[in-house]
């Protein structure tokens, strides 16, 4: 295994893994292998992804928090463009971490990949200009099937760096990044509800 390095269970979370690939540069630039599956299963990882997505979003916009319920996905996700902070919460019920979350900057100079396994809910924070984001998914993507969780419930706790009073809701009116760059969240985002009252896996 010599492409990537694994670290697993990150924040006291079982499953949860940054893999950092190893980089190959000189004064031309750079090379990596983003996704190898032989190093993978050496480290444990035996995932077969049968789905490659990519999104482009402008600065404050916020994604998620999202899952399938009955076609849970593992995602392996990474930024190409940019900065963002990714962050999962565990909503599997037979959980000793269930309700914790567990957040990573990924960048494109930082190249690290955060491994969300089945069971958990997933978004980001754009906190550059602009972000590509890019992952790998386990399923494919089943319309009908969405669940969110509300990214702001205090239930939860999650440190966006943001400042605001909640409202009581995943609104994201009045909430802004240090700079005073507002958050920009779809409707439906802001219809999630918190954890008390959102689906759980079991």
């Amino acid at each position: 295994m010599g492409q990537i390095k694994v670290d697993q269970h990150v924040g006291g979370i079982q499953g949860l893994c940054i893999i950092q690939p190893a980089v190959h540069g000189d004064s031309r630039g750079y090379f990596m292998e983003t996704y190898n599956q032989n190093d993978m299963q050496e480290a444990g990882l035996d995932i077969a992804f049968v789905q490659d997505n990519q999104s482009c979003s402008t600065k404050g916009v916020l994604r998620g928090l999202h899952f399938q319920k009955q076609f849970p996905q593992t995602k392996l996700v990474r930024v190409i463009r940019g900065s963002v902070f990714d962050v999962a919460v565990d909503l599997r019920s037979n959980s000793e971490t269930y309700g914790k979350w567990f957040g990573v900057e990924l960048t494109a100079e930082n190249k690290k990949q955060f491994l969300i396994p089945k069971g958990f809910a997933h978004g980001f924070l754009v906190r550059s200009e602009i972000a590509e984001f890019c992952y790998k998914c386990d399923d494919f993507y089943h319309p009908g099937d969405e669940g969110g969780l509300a990214w702001n419930d205090p239930a939860i706790g999650i440190d966006w760096g943001v400042t605001g009073i909640y409202p009581g809701s995943a609104s994201g009116s009045g909430y802004t990044l240090p700079d005073g760059t507002g958050l920009m969240l779809s409707e439906k985002d802001q219809l999630w509800l918190g954890i008390q009252d959102t689906f759980k896996f079991n």
